[in-house]
C-alpha cells in the first residue's frame, strides 16, 4: 500500500494536469472557429488578431503583476476561484454577436487564466525533490500540449455536431472547468495543510512537520523578481516562445485551410501535430538533459530551440511536398520550441524562487512575461500576413524562435 506521501504527490500531480490541461478547452476553440467568426459575422482578419489579444493582455499583465497571489493566499483557493471565473466567463460566448462582448469576455478568460500556471507550478513543486523536478515538470508539461490536442479535437467535433453555430463549443468545456472547480478545492491539499513533511533539501526533511523551519514568506514586486539570477534571460526566451506557440495556436488551422487547401476538419486535426510534437518533447526533455545534456538544462533547452528553429524553416520550404513532409517538420518544431515550456517556466523557475521562498512570483513573471510576446501574436502576425502573406509570416517565426535560442545562449554556454 502506498504512503500518504505518495498518493498526495500522485493525487496533486493529476489534479494540476488537470487543471492546466482543461485551460486549453476554453483557449483553443477560438483557433478552431476564426473562419466561422469570419463566415457568420464577418469580421476581418485584423479584427481577429485584437480578439487574440483581449485574452493573452490581461493574461500577461495578471501573470506579472499578481503572480504571487499563491505565495500569500493559498493556492488551493486561488485555483479554485481561477476556474469558477474562467467557465462562468466563456459559457455564454456563442449566443453573443458583437466583437466588443466577444473582446470582454476573452479579457475575463484571460484574467482568469493568469494564475494557473504559477499556482499549478507551486503546488507541484511542494511535494517533489529538487533533483526530480526537472524529470517532473517535462512530463508533467505534456498537460499543456495534451490540453491543447483536446481543446482542438472538442471544438473541431462540436463544430461538426452543430454546423453554422458556435455556442456549444463554448458550453461544454465551461461546465466542464466549473466541476473541476469543486473537484479542486475538495481535494488539492499542500504538504503543511495535511501535515506531511514538506520536501527539503537538507537533513529538515527527515523532521516532523511541526519541527520543520519553514523558509521566511516573501512577497517580492516585479523589479525584485526580475534581478534575481537568471530571470532576465529566462523571461525573454519564453517571450519568443510564447509568441511563436500562439501564432501557430491561432492561424495554423486557417493557413493550412486557405494555403494549403486542407478542408476546416482536416486542418484542425492536422494542426494538433505541432502539439503532438510538444507532448513528446515535454515528456523526454528531462531524459534528454539527463543523459545527453549531462543535466545542463540551459544547454539542452538551447539545442531543442535551434532544432525547432530548423523545423519551421524546412516546413515552410517544403510546404508543397505533402502532408507527409508537413507532418514530420511541424513535428519537429513542435518538439524543440514547445517542449522546453515546462522546465523553463517549472523547474528553473522553482530553482530560481526557492532561495527567496517566491516560487509563484518567478514562475509568474517568467510565464507572464512570455505572454507579452503572445499579446503581439494577434495585431502583429495579422499585419505581417496582410503585407507579407504566409511566406513571410513563416520566416518571421523561424527568426524568432531563433532569437529565443540566442536569448538562453550565455547562461547554457557558461553552465
Amino acid at each position: 500500500m502506498l504512503p500518504c506521501s505518495s498518493k498526495r504527490q500522485i493525487l496533486t500531480y493529476v489534479l494540476t494536469w488537470t487543471i492546466y490541461a482543461s485551460a486549453y478547452l476554453l483557449r483553443k476553440p477560438l483557433g478552431v472557429i476564426k473562419t466561422d467568426l469570419i463566415s457568420i459575422y464577418n469580421l476581418s482578419p485584423q479584427v481577429l488578431g485584437w480578439l487574440d489579444s483581449c485574452y493573452l493582455l490581461p493574461y500577461a499583465f495578471f501573470s506579472i503583476i499578481y503572480g504571487n497571489l499563491g505565495d500569500k493566499y493559498g493556492n488551493r483557493k486561488i485555483l479554485t476561484c481561477c476556474l469558477i471565473c474562467m467557465g462562468l466567463s466563456m459559457i455564454s460566448f456563442g449566443y453573443w454577436s458583437s466583437p466588443m462582448a466577444f473582446g470582454i469576455l476573452l479579457f475575463i478568460n484571460g484574467s482568469a487564466q493568469a494564475n494557473l500556471w504559477s499556482n499549478c507550478v507551486k503546488s507541484l513543486s511542494d511535494w517533489y525533490e529538487p533533483e526530480k523536478r526537472a524529470t517532473i515538470f517535462g512530463i508533467w508539461g505534456t498537460c499543456i500540449f495534451a490540453g491543447g490536442i483536446m481543446g482542438t479535437t472538442l471544438a473541431v467535433q462540436l463544430q461538426k455536431a452543430f454546423p453554422g453555430e458556435i455556442k456549444m463549443v463554448f458550453v461544454v468545456p465551461s461546465i466542464w472547468v466549473i466541476i473541476l472547480a469543486v473537484v479542486v478545492y475538495i481535494f488539492l491539499r499542500s504538504p503543511t495543510e495535511v501535515r506531511v513533511p514538506v520536501v527539503q533539501t537538507d537533513k529538515e526533511s527527515l523532521l516532523p512537520v511541526a519541527e520543520q523551519t519553514l523558509p521566511t514568506q516573501r512577497n517580492l514586486n516585479i523589479l525584485e523578481t526580475w534581478r534575481l539570477r537568471m530571470v532576465p534571460e529566462l523571461c525573454w526566451t519564453m517571450f519568443g516562445m510564447k509568441l511563436v506557440r500562439y501564432c501557430l495556436y491561432m492561424w495554423l488551422p486557417m493557413y493550412l485551410n486557405q494555403n494549403l487547401n486542407y478542408s476546416k476538419a482536416e486542418a484542425g486535426m492536422f494542426s494538433t501535430l505541432y502539439e503532438i510534437g510538444g507532448v513528446v518533447g515535454s515528456a523526454s526533455i528531462g531524459l534528454f538533459i539527463d543523459k545527453v545534456m549531462r543535466g545542463n538544462t540551459y544547454m539542452g533547452v538551447f539545442v531543442l530551440l535551434t532544432l525547432s528553429t530548423s523545423a519551421l524553416c524546412l516546413f515552410q520550404l517544403t510546404s508543397q511536398c505533402g502532408m507527409v513532409m508537413n507532418a514530420i517538420f511541424l513535428f519537429l518544431a513542435g518538439a524543440g520550441s514547445s517542449g522546453p515550456d515546462a522546465v523553463i517556466s517549472g523547474s528553473l523557475a522553482v530553482e530560481i524562487g526557492t532561495r527567496e521562498n517566491a516560487q509563484s512570483a518567478v514562475s509568474g513573471l517568467i510565464n507572464g512575461f512570455g505572454s507579452l510576446g503572445a499579446i503581439l501574436e494577434g495585431p502583429f502576425i495579422a499585419m505581417v500576413l496582410t503585407y507579407f502573406g504566409w511566406s513571410g509570416t513563416f520566416y518571421v517565426m523561424v527568426l524568432l524562435t531563433f532569437l529565443s535560442a540566442i536569448s538562453i545562449a550565455r547562461p547554457a554556454f557558461q553552465k
